[in-house]
């Protein structure tokens, strides 16, 4: 396995500081985020923006398993869905541009809709993560859903259920144990069930269980990272354990993305060193 962090902790933060800062810290890889209100935002990279970031990886020896995307796939209004859609197959355009020694990015996004709208949206998600994986297929790139709590992919159930209707290479796991476990869902139970399909992670810490919980720096609060990168390694899973530090985090007045960033490595090159997980 290998450790990865997410700017989703770097709104503001460029990535001529961001990268040298994080592989400095040891981290092998940075999923970069493209979403409104970031630096990085997809509207800003254009062609030599893109060259430049695969050379200041290339220049820092990291690399990038992932972007961050997040986008809906269940906007009601119709204008902005279609506008949605292009910004996902945008940023599936720029997972391909960025792939760098023949590992090629995958999109992570959240699907949107609620736990409640289930059964009237699921047909909708079908469709719409069809034509996200098609359009990923044709270049190459694999959509890394996240099943997320709060919106309609919020269990292990409908993940699997999704997952089974597509049944496509290039139709995986963002899986983000956080969301499961504040759930009150047990490490084993959803490394068993997701872990087989997932092409890339997310890890926090966290406290409490929904709806009276809150997400940490990794380090923060008590999450058994051991037991999970044994769970992980049991399960066959060998990529990227990405940090990603929450929105929630990001809105307290001393927020430091740095110095999060080095609790989190601090915290989990620790708990490689506990387990029985191998780093790479």
């Amino acid at each position: 396995m290998k450790l990865g962090y997410s700017t989703w902790g770097m709104p503001a933060v460029e990535l001529d500081e961001a990268v040298p800062h994080l592989a400095s810290l040891g981290y092998d890889g940075i999923e970069i985020t493209v979403i409104p209100g970031y630096v990085t935002e997809l509207g800003t990279l254009d062609a030599e923006e893109r060259r430049r970031i695969r050379g200041l990886f290339a220049k820092h020896g990291v690399e990038m398993p992932a972007i961050a995307g997040h986008t809906s796939l269940l906007e009601p209004d119709v204008r902005l869905h279609a506008a949605n859609m292009k910004r996902l197959k945008e940023t599936v355009d720029l997972c391909a541009d960025l792939t760098m020694d023949h590992l090629v990015p995958c999109l992570d996004t959240t699907p949107g809709g609620g736990p409640d709208d289930w059964t009237d949206i699921r047909d909708r998600l079908l469709n719409e993560t069809g034509d996200l994986v098609d359009y990923g297929a044709r270049h190459g790139v694999v959509i890394a859903m996240e099943p997320h709590i709060g919106c309609c992919l919020c269990d292990v159930e409908r993940t699997l259920w999704l997952l089974e209707q597509i049944d496509s290479g290039y139709l995986k796991l963002n899986y983000d144990i956080s969301h499961f476990d504040v759930a009150g869902v047990p490490t084993a139970e959803s490394v068993a069930a997701l872990a087989p399909h997932t092409v890339h992670t997310h890890v926090k810490d966290q406290r409490g269980r929904a709806p009276d919980f809150e997400f940490l720096i990794p380090g923060e609060g008590d999450f058994d990272y051991v037991e999970y990168l044994d769970a992980m390694q049991a399960a066959g899973y060998d990529d990227y354990i990405t940090v990603e530090v929450s929105m929630m985090v990001q809105q307290r007045e001393d927020y430091d993305p740095l110095d999060a960033a080095g609790l989190a490595y601090r915290t989990l090159d620790a708990a490689f060193e506990a387990s029985e997980a191998e780093r790479t």
